[in-house]
């Protein structure tokens, strides 16, 4: 069987389905995988190819049908869509229907006004090169990326609107958004008959935020669910930097992940962390996704990977019993929120 240019070598995995727990997203009909593949970093062209889609295709073979990109990842932007539109085409045609893609769009990507933003034009003007990059019909999950102050809330929510009666996008979600305006625009979906399916906030045991701020409450009660990023806290919440910043780390090449923040008291926390899960028998990253994924509320976890092995570290990790109580109270005394953070 061909696609296009390529031979069709590739075939899943026949028991892919039978590795990971599958969630309900809040109030829909729709499951989603309780770790899904971020391709954020790592995932442009300053990496390999062949690694890249050997990821992607491990990812499926694990049970990972979620696959989560956005018009800004790269480099450049835009690059980690045009790949996973070449495995797609190459190697994952066949399971289209199988895969939940989603992206996202309002961040700026260039010095154009509509190059940024919450806008219509620049929301559905993204989304066309996005599917174009994708080379798909449709995305299954539609974000808005960060809320625009600037743009009437009404024509942000109009244009996700817009895409899924389109036929362009079959749910829509919300990525950054403070829990007031969350719930706003919950409503304003709401009324359209296009109900809010997911928000993506940052949540980890050094990242409390959505639980501080409200918005797992609110999850709970808008219906929707959460699709967490960064639960190993860019890496914070790894065995990695208990012993400095090795040469090539994240810490040193990402725009994200300062060397500041490993400092002593970071080092400190973690290390304490990482004696509770090595306790458990994990690792402490391992620990760091069953904390997030206790919450009911969270649909699933974003990970990003280098390599296979990550990735199968990291799904193994769901294995492991539920956190005791006890050491829920011995995680929250340690793992303080803003540890190695910049809030």
């Amino acid at each position: 069987m061909t696609y296009g240019t390529f031979e069709q070598t590739y075939a899943a995995a026949e028991d892919r389905y039978k590795n990971l727990e599958y969630r309900r997203a809040g109030n829909s009909g729709l499951d989603l995988p309780a770790v899904s593949f971020g391709l954020w970093q790592k995932f442009g062209t300053d990496h390999p190819y062949e690694t890249q889609r050997e990821i992607v295709l491990h990812a499926f073979d694990l049970g990972i049908t979620h696959f989560d990109n956005a018009d800004r990842y790269g480099p450049p932007h835009r690059a980690a869509q045009q790949l996973f539109g070449k495995v797609l085409k190459r190697d994952l045609a066949a399971y289209r229907d199988e895969l939940l893609l989603s992206t996202k769009a309002g961040n700026p990507i260039g010095p154009s006004p509509y190059h940024k933003g919450g806008s219509r034009k620049s929301l559905l003007t993204s989304l066309e090169h996005s599917l174009r990059d994708l080379g798909t019909d449709y995305v299954d999950i539609f974000y808005s990326h960060s809320p625009d102050l600037t743009t009437p809330l009404e024509e942000t929510v109009g244009a996700l609107v817009s895409a899924v009666r389109q036929g362009k996008a079959l749910y829509v979600g919300l990525s950054n958004y403070a829990p007031e305006r969350a719930h706003e625009a919950a409503e304003l979906l709401r009324r359209e008959g296009v109900p809010l399916l997911a928000h993506q906030p940052r949540y980890s045991i050094f990242d409390r935020r959505p639980e501080l701020n409200g918005l797992l409450k609110l999850a709970a009660e808008d219906g929707f669910g959460l699709i967490v990023y960064s639960p190993l806290a860019q890496g914070l919440l790894t065995n990695k930097y208990l012993d400095g910043i090795p040469a090539g780390a994240r810490a040193r090449t990402s725009t994200f992940l300062s060397p500041d923040v490993i400092d002593d008291v970071y080092r400190q926390r973690a290390t304490a962390l990482n004696r509770i899960a090595e306790g458990r028998g994990q690792s402490l990253a391992q620990l760091a996704l069953q904390w997030v994924l206790r919450q009911p509320q969270v649909t699933s976890a974003l990970i990003g990977a280098s390599s296979t092995w990550q990735l199968d570290h990291n799904v193994k990790g769901l294995d492991f019993p539920p956190l005791t109580e006890e050491e829920l109270a011995l995680i929250d005394e340690h793992g303080v929120h803003g540890t190695g953070l910049r809030l």
